[in-house]
């Protein structure tokens, strides 16, 4: 009976000890024994907690203030000789194009691209909830690619705050949301990659740089950080594609801000400048000089009576920051004053003669404006030119793109565009972005004062 106890006993312990074996070898996913030498040993991850996860926080806020921009225009394209010569507003085809924009009130106010609602006959905005409004345009500005639309709605919709670009740092996590390939709000991740970014040589326009993935459909869409802080418009991919191939750019939201104000208050945005020339890193005479390998912005000429005449910056100076913001390039300092107006006072740091000296600097009004359309720079005219040329405006183009070099139509004075006239540059901005898709009749006066007209395709 003993005997019998004793092997009943054993052979229950080796029972339990086979399963404590199972439970502790198959049971237990954080264990795992391997013979030395014979494979890595790994590590079980810990779960991801989604939702405390600021990519998904981020998100949710993102998402329901991002919505569908349908474009309709009117495409025009000649039939015959005769359209040709004698144009062909007859013949009009449908277009529609897509793009993305951000509610930024809850009273339905929308910050876009300027090109996604260029030469709309109508617009369409879609919420994510699928809920369609017919959009007004507020307001529009080609030199920055922003534009402010307005929707009407019986009801207070879901909105993002803009937040500081000027905070954002290189490295910073950051969610691009819009609506690539007319899909439905789409939400990308990445880091910022640069700021301070210029990618036109005819605008000196600053832009964040991510690598966040964007496709054709997310102009307009949201750039925010990890808070789910508007910090950017995204507006451009470069790629010879024409889809994502590693980089993206976005207004910075400081500019954008500055510019919906702006339309706002005034339909037109308001240009603060320091008074300044400078040189191109890029350019000769600044490789002779070994001025390309500064970092800062070197003032090659002080415009007379400019804000930065009247607080005594001097040719040679380096600018270094301006209102504690590191300036490194031409292009940093452009979109630093992007989001000041004229007026505004701005506190310089300059390097002189190997000193740093502080100094405050009162914006003047810009003069000189870009016309990418047209492919020209044009400044206004001073009132003793306009006497002296017996017109009441005008503007006078100051440099071509190089494929209109030959015409030598620098100097010349535009005072019409379509035979509408031109008095000033924000006259001369309106009219060149207006239908730009059509042939332009641009009239000029030339240095003996005579009219001439000339057709840009």
């Amino acid at each position: 009976m003993r005997k019998s106890l004793s092997y009943l006993f054993v052979g229950v312990s080796a029972a339990l000890i086979a399963l404590l074996a199972q439970h502790f070898l198959f049971s237990n996913p954080q264990t795992v024994f391997v013979a030395r030498d014979e494979a890595p040993t790994f590590r079980t991850a810990v779960a991801f907690d989604s939702a405390n996860s600021n990519f998904v926080e981020a998100a949710e806020k993102t998402v329901n203030a991002v919505v569908h921009v349908k474009n309709v225009s009117l495409e025009r394209s000649p039939q015959s000789l005769f359209d040709f010569f004698y144009g062909y507003e007859s013949f009009q085809q449908p277009q529609i194009g897509t793009g993305s924009g951000v509610i930024i009130s809850p009273d339905g106010y929308i910050v876009t691209n300027h090109h996604v609602i260029d030469e709309a006959q109508s617009l369409e905005v879609t919420l994510n909830n699928n809920q369609t409004f017919k959009a007004q345009v507020i307001g529009s500005d080609a030199s920055s690619d922003i534009a402010l639309l307005k929707i009407e709605s019986n009801k207070e919709l879901p909105y993002l705050a803009f937040g500081d670009s000027d905070r954002s740092a290189i490295g910073e996590w950051v969610l691009a949301v819009g609506n690539p390939f007319n899909l439905t709000s789409t939400v990308t991740a990445g880091i910022i990659s640069a700021k301070a970014r210029s990618i036109s040589p005819m605008n000196n326009m600053s832009f964040i740089q991510t690598d966040a993935a964007v496709n054709p459909g997310n102009s307009g869409g949201a750039l925010v950080n990890t808070r789910g802080d508007l910090i950017g418009i995204n507006t451009a991919i470069k790629s010879r594609t024409g889809s994502y191939v590693g980089y993206s750019f976005a207004v910075p939201s400081n500019i954008a801000k500055k510019v919906v104000e702006d339309l706002l208050e005034f339909g037109a945005v308001q240009k603060g400048i320091l008074g300044i020339t400078t040189l191109r890193s890029s350019s000769k005479e600044a490789i002779d000089q070994g001025l390309d390998q500064i970092e800062g912005v070197y003032v090659a000429g002080v415009a007379k009576n400019s804000g930065a005449d009247q607080a005594g910056l001097k040719e040679g100076d380096i600018i270094r920051s301006v209102d504690g913001v590191s300036i490194k390039n031409f292009t940093g300092l452009t979109g630093h004053l992007s989001s000041r107006r004229p007026g505004d006072t701005v506190f310089v740091v300059i390097e002189r003669d190997g000193e740093l000296i502080d100094k405050e600097v009162v914006l003047s009004k810009n003069e000189i404006i870009d016309l990418p359309y047209l492919g020209m720079r044009v400044e206004n005219l001073s009132t003793e030119e306009k006497k002296a040329l017996s017109i009441d405006g005008g503007v006078r183009i100051i440099a071509v793109a190089e494929y209109y070099r030959s015409y030598e139509l620098e100097n010349k004075i535009i005072i019409a565009i379509d035979g509408k006239p031109v008095k000033s540059i924000e006259d001369a901005s309106q009219l060149a972005e207006s239908g730009r898709a059509s042939r332009r009749a641009i009239t000029i006066l030339n240095k003996n004062g005579e009219k001439e007209t000339l057709i840009f395709n």
